[in-house]
């Protein structure tokens, strides 16, 4: 095979067979296809697209770049949950020891925030101590001994995904779809998982903000893991405005605690108890949904969720004693109020500038080596639908950092003030 006609034949749009689509990103590794023309292939798929058998082909050649995680040796259906991420999602700390306290077995690799984004991985790590970077024999091992692990992708698994992932971040071709679900499903799916719950977010402040294209992920996902084998959900969640009341790593630490210990915001707690009734639920663990969720709940009441976040926290090096007390994660040295320029009520929120303007205060990364300062973010009072005296405060922004008017602008702007009363959307908007 030569790369060059290859790269002709999806321009041209015709498909790729599976031997094609495995030589080409075998070739990556070894040479024999150079960067320069898996950019040339990558616009052409950007421009052509490809047929769901082309994209299980390179979602299966992708995963089998690295190593497949065997975990049947772990009693139990292992199920894990991946989002497309949002402002304030932190749902996966929270529903991961939620289903795990279940008897759900929780495999989780995931990643970094990226832009108005955040990252599971930078919010763990702001955790005194907590060491993302397992091994595969610690990985099972924690997994075994918490019912959950949470790490970053290693270098065994998928590495033809990061490769691919700088590629597509240098030419622009992010945003396609097939690429999109090749790069998350082969993480995912060589874990060593027998299912998978997505949350798909859509609005404001989501990766994929028109709901056409959110669907047309998840569908696209849901395909490609069934074709592979694999057991898949997917729940379209709404993003326009911030998940629960913080934004910033430390910060969103205390809240996942705060709902572990049965309080928490209402949209986060239930955000997070649907998804991990839907683990449950696929799992085998309750025979309906319905049942599968009274579950969960039981397992914050009686205090088991928060000692399986507990037990991960310390299997993986982290200071436990931040479960007990949020003064143990990093503290800011300033805390600036945002009040409201008027009485009535918060008619809208804007997850997108929120996430911008914290990123601007260090809690993200504009840039893949931008480093991170875990004590920054935003804890918001009032969201969609609340009611607000002029002079109230709207939200508390907490930094390090000289000079934020930019932020603090970017926060305030975030924030519209009207007369009549709103209501929020609901947050799940479709389940496939």
């Amino acid at each position: 095979m030569r790369a060059v006609d290859l790269i002709r034949k999806k321009r041209d749009g015709e498909e790729l067979t599976d031997p094609e689509i495995s030589w080409l990103v075998e070739g990556l590794a070894t040479g024999e296809v150079a960067q320069y023309q898996w950019s040339a292939l990558l616009m052409a798929i950007f421009y052509r697209s490809m047929t769901d058998s082309e994209t299980a082909s390179l979602t299966a050649a992708m995963m089998n770049s690295g190593i497949v995680v065997d975990l049947s040796g772990v009693a139990g259906r292992k199920v894990d949950k991946h989002s497309t991420g949002g402002v304030g999602d932190k749902t996966s700390l929270i529903l991961a020891p939620i289903a795990a306290a279940c008897g759900v077995r929780v495999p989780m690799v995931s990643g970094r925030g990226l832009g108005h984004t955040g990252g599971t991985l930078d919010k763990l790590e702001s955790i005194p101590g907590f060491n993302v970077h397992l091994n595969l024999a610690e990985y099972q091992a924690t997994l075994e001994a918490c019912g959950m692990v949470l790490i970053g992708q290693t270098a065994e698994i998928a590495p033809a995904d990061k490769a691919l992932y700088a590629l597509r971040d240098a030419t622009a071709t992010v945003e396609s779809i097939p690429l999109i679900t090749a790069s998350i499903m082969s993480k995912k799916l060589a874990e060593g998982i027998d299912g998978l719950v997505l949350d798909v977010k859509t609005g404001d402040g989501a990766f994929m903000q028109k709901l056409e294209d959110s669907i047309a992920l998840a569908e696209s996902m849901c395909s490609i893991g069934r074709k592979l084998g694999k057991e898949m959900v997917a729940l379209i969640t709404r993003m326009d405005q911030p998940l629960g009341r913080a934004v910033g790593n430390s910060l969103e630490i205390a809240e996942c605690v705060e709902c572990l210990r049965g309080g928490g915001a209402k949209d986060l707690v239930d955000l997070s108890v649907e998804l991990a009734a839907e683990m449950v639920l696929m799992a085998r663990l309750s025979p309906d949904i319905a049942s599968a969720r009274a579950f969960c709940r039981e397992s914050i009441a009686d205090g088991s969720a928060l000692a399986t976040f507990r037990c991960v926290i310390e299997a993986q090096g982290g200071d436990p004693r931040v479960v007990d007390d949020s003064a143990w994660l990093p503290q800011a040295s300033k805390v600036i109020d945002i009040v409201s320029p008027a009485t009535g009520y918060v008619r809208s929120l804007g997850a997108r500038a929120v996430g911008q303007a914290t990123m601007l205060l260090g809690a993200g990364r504009a840039r893949v080596d931008s480093k991170i300062d875990p004590a920054v973010g935003v804890l918001l009072h009032k969201k969609v639908g609340d009611a607000v005296q002029a002079g109230e405060p709207l939200c508390t922004v907490l930094a390090n950092k000289v000079g934020l008017d930019q932020a603090i602008a970017m926060i305030r702007d975030a924030y519209a003030i009207g007369d009549a009363p709103a209501t929020p959307d609901a947050l799940i908007v479709q389940r496939l």
